[in-house]
């Protein structure tokens, strides 16, 4: 699965009328599950909703769908295809519904990523829950609102336009009469379709825009809170799989006596598949272990000949050679682990050849898919349920565990759970692509960008665009083909292509000596780029004091996914020991109408210190199929040591739609310090990671 092959724009298709909906409905016995209510809902387009979350055609459906269930006792249900992954969206979307339909959050429920209960969703990527399922959960709680005055008019007998909604209920101007939600749904079975109902503005929120406690808090500070991988079922064994001893390996032969002659193992063989189910995941782990395999293995290539290989075949130059300056670099990008909290993890169980199965994952209805042709089984007999994940970063899209579950628990006739180890997760999960960016630009005395070119070679082409104004610019992505399995990652490849663009930038402004920020600010037409860049050099104090002794300053800027970042970084740098600390980063970000600024402001901050490891130090290394570093003792991530004095300031647009938080945090990290480390050594770093193992002289 490479990150191209991955869609991240939804498109939106024709909605269900309201004939259609109330047939869904039906299809899916809704009614029956929840009780008698209300329903609100914007449904998938005709034939999007199949068994395997495919279009006629084959063509994957893109629609955002939501229901809303207004239960007879009051409780508001809100049906979602979208998974928690820790981005804390559960909070967020809750105060989407709780402002339009003016109610308090703890009287919403939401039930999240069970393909049997929530409509269609693509999966939970690209920072599209704020953006368009937010937007959806606005549209679907205003028609319930709406829909809930009619039915209080018609109960009341009052004019409709003296009541309103508040806390939960339909009053009057004098507080009379006063209904209760479930009063008005009591006893009906009511079915609509999405009105075309305006949400309430930015402006005048109450709900949204405040930092309303996590949901559930507490559960998760207790350790209440249940996990993907705290899933347990009656009489469930723990499976292990067989693996290859390279990557790409393939299975010639195999003896497995060895492993069924223990008690109550189960050993399953299909095709290159070999796995086995235990009691306990020590006696899985032993089964596994006496396994007998044989492999054919192929030469392949290492980390010292990766970037060679990715640039095998240069592109031609485009661009007109002018400017009184010019500047061509060659920047590189390794291969990085997602290194989530909780490894991949599911549990399988068959019931009257029905499969059900709990993952982490971020593709519920992908997965269901997957299953559905991995095992050659109908859709429809294959339910996924997603508990909230220990994290993903992009890296949870595949149907690994929870295929190599449900494949032991049909042999073994009971419910089988895997948990990959560590080992296995830095192993055989796909990692964030690795890249060469050649950078190509010119700029004349006065600082006018006038040439610019730059080719990335593998790791994508988010951010390839650079949104300097220069006339003529070439930005191309070219895919070739790569060593490793990679596929998405948080932020894409726009943290790759802004760490080429920034760096170069500052190059071009110290080839002509004028300020980095005053050269991007000369450049720069984009408003909110302006608007972000401006804020965190003046709460850095750019410009009004030297660094001290070892110390330099650097600054960077990014759009991605609707967000608007910069980051004004200080670092301490020792050119004769090669180390270097971060002392202190301010960022800057703007992603429309704030929805939580708390909560934001923690995505922002835990977004910049994950950025820190691919930075400085995250790199995977490997030679002949075979990865050398599979565990945190050999690959390092951000400790709390690394962390430097964070400043966050947040820029509230409620003029914007609000767009997605949990990417864009990372993209202008790793270019500010590397423009701090040129400051204080004039040492240029071209590489990420920049001093995995201390800085050096180019």
């Amino acid at each position: 699965m490479s990150e191209q092959q991955i869609p991240f724009e939804p498109q939106w298709y024709e909605m269900y009328d309201e004939e259609l909906f109330r047939r869904e409905l039906d299809r899916r016995d809704f009614f029956r599950v929840v009780g008698g209510g209300l329903v609100v809902g914007f449904l998938l387009a005709r034939g999007a909703g199949d068994a395997f979350g495919q279009r006629p055609g084959g063509q994957t459906s893109t629609d955002l769908a939501a229901w809303l269930h207004v239960g007879e006792d009051s409780t508001l249900t809100v049906y979602t295809g979208k998974v928690e992954i820790g981005q804390n969206i559960r909070t967020s979307l809750t105060q989407v519904v709780a402002e339009e339909l003016r109610t308090p959050p703890g009287q919403i429920r939401f039930v999240m990523a069970d393909t049997e209960l929530v409509p269609f969703d693509q999966g939970t990527f690209g920072s599209q829950t704020t953006p368009r399922m937010a937007v959806q959960m606005r549209r679907v709680a205003a028609t319930a609102r709406e829909l809930l005055l009619d039915l209080a008019a018609e109960e009341s007998k009052a004019d409709r336009k003296t009541l309103t909604v508040k806390d939960g209920k339909v009053v009057g101007p004098d507080g009379k009469p006063t209904l209760e939600f479930g009063k008005l749904t009591k006893g009906k079975k009511l079915a609509k379709g999405l009105a075309n109902t305006p949400p309430v503005d930015a402006e005048k929120w109450s709900v949204g825009g405040t930092s309303v406690p996590k949901v559930n808090a507490r559960d998760f500070v207790t350790g209440a809170h249940r996990y993907a991988s705290d899933t347990k079922r009656p009489g469930m064994l723990f499976g292990k799989v067989l693996r290859p001893p390279a990557l790409g390996a393939e299975l010639v032969s195999v003896d497995t006596k060895a492993a069924e002659a223990m008690p109550g193992v189960v050993v399953v063989h299909e095709g290159s598949f070999v796995g086995a189910a235990a009691p306990t995941e020590h006696a899985a782990a032993q089964a596994v272990a006496a396994i007998k395999a044989e492999w054919k293995t192929t030469q392949q290539i290492g980390s010292d000949e990766l970037f060679k290989s990715l640039k095998a075949k240069p592109a031609a130059r485009r661009v007109v050679n002018v400017g009184d300056k010019k500047l061509e670099a060659t920047y590189t990008v390794a291969y990085i682990a997602h290194t989530p909290m909780e490894t991949r993890t599911a549990t399988a169980e068959w019931a009257d050849g029905k499969l059900t199965v709990w993952t982490g994952t971020q593709r519920p209805f992908g997965v269901k898919g997957d299953l559905a042709a991995a095992l050659r089984i109908n859709g429809e007999k294959v339910r996924v349920i997603v508990p909230d994940m220990g994290s993903g970063y992009g890296g949870k899209h595949s149907n690994e565990a929870a295929t190599d579950a449900a494949r032991l628990a049909k042999a073994a006739g009971k419910p089988v759970k895997v948990v990959w180890t560590r080992e296995e997760e830095f192993t055989w999960a796909y990692f964030r692509p690795a890249g060469v960016i050649d950078v190509f630009g010119g700029v004349n005395k006065d600082g006018t960008l006038v040439m610019w070119e730059c080719h990335n070679y593998n790791s994508g082409g988010s951010a390839v665009r650079s949104p300097y104004a220069v006339t003529g610019q070439v930005s191309e992505f070219h895919q070739v083909t790569a060593p490793l399995k990679q596929g998405p990652y948080r932020a894409l490849a726009s943290v790759a292509n802004i760490f080429a663009r920034e760096s170069h930038m500052d190059d071009l402004a110290h080839e002509i000596k004028m300020d980095p920020l005053a050269f991007r600010l000369k450049n720069l037409k984009d408003e909110r780029l302006r608007a972000v860049l401006e804020a965190a050099a003046k709460a850095f104090g750019w410009g009004k004091e030297k660094p001290k002794e070892g110390h330099g300053f650097g600054l960077a800027c990014g759009t991605e996914k609707g967000g608007y970042v910069a980051n004004c970084a200080e670092v301490a740098a020792d050119k004769k020991t090669g180390k270097v600390k971060v002392v202190r980063l301010v960022t800057a970000f703007e992603c429309g109408a704030i929805l939580n600024p708390e909560h934001l402001k923690n995505q922002v901050e835990g977004g910049v210190v994950m950025a820190l490891g691919g930075a400085l130090f995250e790199a995977i290394q490997f030679a002949n199929g075979k990865i050398l570093n599979p565990r945190f003792a050999d690959y390092r991530v951000p400790r709390f040591a690394d962390v430097p004095a964070m400043e966050t300031v947040l820029l509230d647009r409620k003029d914007l739609a609000s767009a997605g938080a949990g990417e864009s945090p990372l993209i202008a990290t790793a270019p500010a310090v590397g423009n701090a480390i040129f400051h204080a050594t004039g040492i240029r770093v071209r590489s990420l990671p920049m001093v995995p193992n201390g800085l050096k002289e180019a």
